[in-house]
């Protein structure tokens, strides 16, 4: 079974989800503009490191998404990446042999997120970014980051049976309660 980045459910909100992350270690590619960068960190988990050290694949799968100009402009490059298992620290992850491929420490964070199946077109991605922009708005909770969309299945899974979620990190509960107390 694939392992998947752990997390505490702070908060549900009908569909939404507030989730905490831990800290996190994740192989990167920038600039993918087309699933290519899959590839290059599947080379990479399959032993294109310096230990040559195969590494579980984990899920999701993370990639950059941007948002349309009817909301706040958010831009950077297109990124793909895959989630280190646990088992691994920043001492002991294998480095990359391709200069491509990047190891990223990501601390932890609080993120909004919302689930949906079947397959992941633009429009589809699109749709559900802007009702979890929606969301945000209404419950009066502030982004704090770029959005990401996570796909937890392989390509060869049925788009009916499909897991995906659109997610933003958002200033944490905690921090924005101490402040409208102080």
């Amino acid at each position: 079974m694939t392992q998947e980045i752990p997390f505490i459910l702070v908060k549900k909100i009908g569909h939404l989800e507030i989730r905490r992350y831990p800290e996190v270690i994740l192989a990167v590619v920038q600039d993918n503009s087309d699933d290519s960068g899959f590839s290059l960190l599947f080379r990479y988990i399959s032993g294109e490191n310096k230990t040559r050290r195969r590494i579980a694949m984990t899920a999701p799968v993370i990639t950059s998404e941007r948002i349309a100009m009817t909301a706040p402009v958010i831009t950077k490059n297109n990124y793909m990446a895959f989630a280190i298992p646990s088992s691994y620290t920043k001492e002991t992850v294998p480095v990359p042999t391709n200069p491509a491929v990047k190891i990223d420490i990501q601390p932890e964070k609080e993120m909004a997120v919302l689930r949906f199946g079947g397959r992941t077109t633009h429009a589809v991605v699109e749709r559900y970014l802007q009702r979890l922009i929606t969301m945000l708005q209404e419950q009066a909770i502030q982004m704090n980051g770029d959005p990401v969309l996570m796909r937890y299945n392989s390509p060869f899974t049925p788009g009916f049976l499909r897991r995906n979620e659109v997610a933003v990190e958002i200033k944490m509960i905690n921090e924005k309660d101490k402040e409208e107390r102080d």
